[in-house]
């Protein structure tokens, strides 16, 4: 097997990971958005990746872009409400910085280019209480870790996971400003974001699906710096 046909094998096996995942979360998702939303997210999502996971599968010799753009038209089409657009119209838009393959470069490309497209599409910041709190802090630490500390990709995304953790429980003790969520006010204080939460799931298995396409175990680290700072670097 070629590393390109690896790869693409690897991202179809990502998906069906994230399905299953999302399956079996869909119930805790749910009971999250029953409490600042409109209980669809847990059934939306599972429907939506269930949905990808057999579209990829049925590809004749993918690409990693091709998979990734796949998924993402599926859960386009599939997931009702603003998840369509924000998880699957982003995927599909993001897809092309994988046009020549997967390295570390590419996903950081990918990783900010996803990133870009999911706060054009939904208006939100960090401290919106949306999965933009998840996100960002993911994205910032894997670049960083790649192109600044030079760590392996595994232990970059293993990081990214752990910033996203951090993203996530950031949610529960504010107010939403985006969102049916919003509409709640301060009502909406204490509850944690499931959008937040399910962006979570996807990144944590992305994770063990890289560590066990690598045959390594998945990196025990954290989100802070390896690295002190160089007091006279200056900001890219």
């Amino acid at each position: 097997m070629s590393p390109e046909s690896d790869a693409a094998a690897a991202a179809v096996a990502a998906v069906e990971n994230v399905a299953d995942r999302i399956e079996t979360e869909r119930e805790h998702l749910t009971d999250l958005d029953s409490a600042i939303g409109d209980a669809d997210h847990g059934g939306n999502m599972a429907r939506g990746w269930q949905a990808a996971a057999e579209a990829v599968t049925d590809l004749d010799s993918p690409t990693v872009e091709a998979v990734v753009k796949t998924a993402g038209k599926t859960l386009l089409s599939e997931v009702g409400g603003a998840s369509g657009p924000l998880y699957g119209g982003s995927l599909v838009f993001a897809s092309a910085e994988l046009s020549d393959g997967l390295t570390a470069e590419s996903a950081v490309a990918f990783a900010e280019t996803y990133l870009e497209k999911v706060q054009d599409r939904g208006d939100a910041k960090v401290g919106d209480k949306t999965m933009i709190d998840a996100l960002v802090p993911a994205v910032h630490t894997f670049k960083k870790s790649v192109e600044t500390d030079d760590l392996p990709p595994l232990d970059a995304l293993a990081k990214a996971v752990a910033a996203a953790e951090h993203g996530v429980a950031f949610t529960v003790p504010i107010r939403a400003a985006k969102g049916r969520a919003s509409y709640l006010g301060w009502r909406s204080v204490g509850h944690q974001d499931p959008g937040a939460t399910s962006t979570l799931y996807i990144m944590e298995e992305l994770l063990a699906t890289a560590a066990d396409h690598l045959d390594q175990v998945v990196p025990s680290v954290d989100a802070t710096s390896p690295t002190i700072p160089d007091g006279e670097a200056t900001e890219e």
